[in-house]
């Protein structure tokens, strides 16, 4: 029958009736109420966490609700195996080449690429910081006692090289045997060996611009003085193939050494009067006062001007574009005064800066000829740059390992320059006079350092290749902000007004004019227009724009969501938890003790049935409850064992209750 049926498949028959399931009604009589027994789990009921049985029913559940398009095709066509084959290969070609694409993306966000923005703004404009400079160190009657040793061992020089006398003794006259060995590295003519024919002839035929690009040396010589090192072990020849060069440089390294041993205080150093450089200074139409301007001395410069920086009270500010709304000056270039060895430029020297950063005339100035208006218009352009991972810039300097030793916030130059420093004093154990000190380190100057300038030109050659590793250190500012100059020039006077330009110019400054068109030069500075350019740098890709890019190639591979990204993370979950046990379990079956099994069986069996899970079954016949029929033996089923260890059965106890049937569990 179908009760017979169903009991002989039921490997677990139902234990007698101690209590009630919920819903049901206790139809016997003469039997006491009893507490209702809570509801023991059964195996088909689901558990809190369930983990698959195996590979193939976690990757069949998965296909058959995931929301991924195409995995269900794996399922649905799986009584066809080349359909399944085949949406097996195309999804698992397109899963491999959106994570290519996923790969791509994550490379250029981890490049960090950035993206230049330019903007255009208009506003009224700080005018910026304005140097002016003379070009002429010292005036040469103030200082001629200091180069009269100098000036005439050069003059000696040039007349046993050159057979060039001067027509104006600058020093008095003594032999220059007298005077031989009072300066250390003499002026020398070095002969230049000439080259072998058949290199020269190989160069001709490699290079065809030798016609054009004639030897500079062909003389077969060159002008050069020697340097040595403190022992005298090591020495060698700074050497020019330019006559004027070499005299130059040469006369400049032994002022260098003159100026070094002067003190702050000399009266050489004094400021020099406005009014004696520049005749006249307009700014918007108004006439500049002192306070408009502040002073420093240049070793080889001289008198500095520097206009509207950052010391003044009431910085200047353009409204307007046009040459009548920025700075004017009429400035004196006359060069009676000048030091004739070593000033060899007529003129002035000028540079546009911040008003924050220092003047570098020899790096970013131009000078300004005599005779001559020159008209320079200016543009402001901005700059921010990325920094972190997105570019190598410093805010502010404080992470950069070098000192500033100029009084003005950080720039690459004041970097470079402080580095140079610190490397002079390390290595020749005094600084350099051009560039600032610290307070406890002295100047170079042989007398105390002799071989100072065998140091600092092996520096300087180590310095230009970046052996000394400053343009490495010293950091680009990550904001800067840069003017773009453009010049005019035009004849300044004209010939019919410079009659009356130059006497009202020599009546206002008291000061004549001897030679008229050189010892004048008129300089504007002004913006072309007030509209400036800011270049700022941004992330080309961020972390919003990966997402987003991350979930269109999701979304064009497989048509899904980020719902469908959890799915699969939940399927490589159950992937790793499955491997786990599967692991576990033949760990346990191979390292497990043997005795563990029969040993837990037995505990098992002489465990009461009240206590044991209802999966267990243990079924006795109940003695207050008979029931009809063959009483059934006592048998305690269980589920097949999942491990080899379960031993032998050991023998048979006197009683033949649960301990047999615990047996026979154990012999299946």
């Amino acid at each position: 029958m179908k009760g017979d049926k169903l009991k002989e498949q039921d490997p677990c028959p139902p234990p007698p009736i101690q209590g009630l399931m919920k819903g049901d009604k206790r139809e016997e009589q003469g039997l006491d109420p009893e507490p209702e027994v809570p509801q023991q789990p059964t195996e088909e009921e689901e558990a809190l966490i369930e983990f698959h049985r195996s590979y193939r029913e976690l990757f069949q559940f998965f296909c058959n609700n995931t929301t991924i398009h195409g995995a269900i095709r794996l399922v649905c066509s799986k009584h066809n195996r080349m359909k399944t084959a085949f949406w097996a290969v195309l999804w698992l070609c397109t899963f491999g080449m959106m994570y290519w694409q996923f790969a791509l993306m994550f490379e250029e966000y981890f490049s960090y690429p950035v993206s230049l923005n330019i903007n255009l703004n208009s506003d009224k404009l700080v005018f910026p910081a304005v140097t002016v400079c003379t070009l002429n160190p010292y005036r040469y009657n103030e200082i001629k006692s200091e180069l009269e040793e100098l000036d005439h061992i050069t003059e000696q020089t040039l007349f046993d090289l050159y057979k060039y006398k001067f027509n104006t003794r600058l020093a008095s006259p003594r032999g220059r045997r007298d005077l031989g060995g009072t300066l250390p590295h003499p002026l020398q003519r070095l002969r230049v060996l000439p080259q072998p024919h058949k290199a020269r002839r190989a160069r001709g035929a490699t290079s065809s611009m030798r016609d054009n690009n004639p030897q500079v040396d062909r003389k077969d010589w060159k002008i050069g003085f020697q340097l040595c090192n403190q022992n005298k072990s090591d020495c060698f020849y700074q050497t020019y193939s330019s006559g004027v060069d070499a005299v130059r440089e040469w006369y400049r390294f032994h002022y260098i050494n003159i100026l070094s041993r002067l003190p702050d205080t000399s009266p050489s150093l004094q400021e020099e009067a406005l009014g004696n450089f520049i005749f006249t200074c307009r700014f918007n139409q108004a006439s500049c006062n002192q306070a408009n301007y502040s002073h420093f001395h240049h070793p080889m410069y001289g008198n500095c001007y520097t206009f509207n920086n950052k010391n003044n009270s009431n910085l200047w500010m353009s409204s307007m574009p046009g040459i009548n709304n920025g700075l004017s000056l009429t400035l004196r270039t006359e060069q009676k005064d000048f030091i004739p060895l070593l000033s060899t430029v007529t003129g002035a020297r000028v540079m546009v800066h911040g008003q924050d950063e220092p003047a570098f005339m020899d790096d970013g100035g131009f000078n300004l000829r005599p005779g001559v208006e020159t008209s320079i218009s200016m543009r402001k352009e901005a700059l921010d740059r990325l920094g972190g991972n997105y570019g190598d810039c410093t805010e502010n300097g404080s992470d950069v390992p070098v000192k500033n030793l100029y009084p003005s916030k950080y720039s690459q130059q004041v970097c470079i320059h402080s580095c140079f420093q610190e490397s002079m004093i390390k290595e020749c154990g005094c600084a350099y006079i051009f560039y600032p000190k610290p307070k406890d380190v002295e100047y170079c100057h042989y007398k105390k350092h002799s071989a100072w300038g065998y140091c600092y030109y092996k520096l300087l050659g180590a310095f230009s290749t970046d052996s000394l590793g400053c343009f490495t250190k010293c950091r680009k500012p990550c904001s800067v902000t840069n003017y773009k100059l453009s010049a005019g020039y035009s004849r300044w006077p004209s010939v019919k007004s410079q009659d009356w330009i130059f006497q009202m110019l020599s009546l206002q400054n008291n000061y004549p004019i001897n030679n008229r068109r050189s010892g004048v030069a008129k300089l504007n500075i002004f913006f072309k227009e007030l509209n400036y350019k800011t270049n700022s740098e941004s992330p080309s890709v961020t972390m919003v724009t990966l997402l987003s890019n991350l979930g269109s190639q999701w979304s064009l591979w497989f048509g899904s969501s980020v719902l469908s990204v959890v799915e699969m993370a939940e399927l490589i979950f159950d992937l790793l938890v499955i491997t786990f046990l599967m692991l576990l379990r033949r760990f346990r079956s191979r390292y497990w003790s043997p005795g563990r099994g029969a040993r837990s069986a037995r505990e098992v069996a002489s465990t009461p049935p009240s206590s044991l899970p209802s999966r267990f079954c243990p079924h006795p016949t109940s003695p207050s409850l008979p029931q009809p029929g063959p009483t059934p033996s006592l048998a305690l089923t269980a589920p097949p064992p999942a491990y080899a260890t379960l031993g032998p059965c050991p023998s048979p106890l006197s009683s033949a209750g649960a301990s047999s049937s615990a047996c026979a569990l154990g012999e299946l």
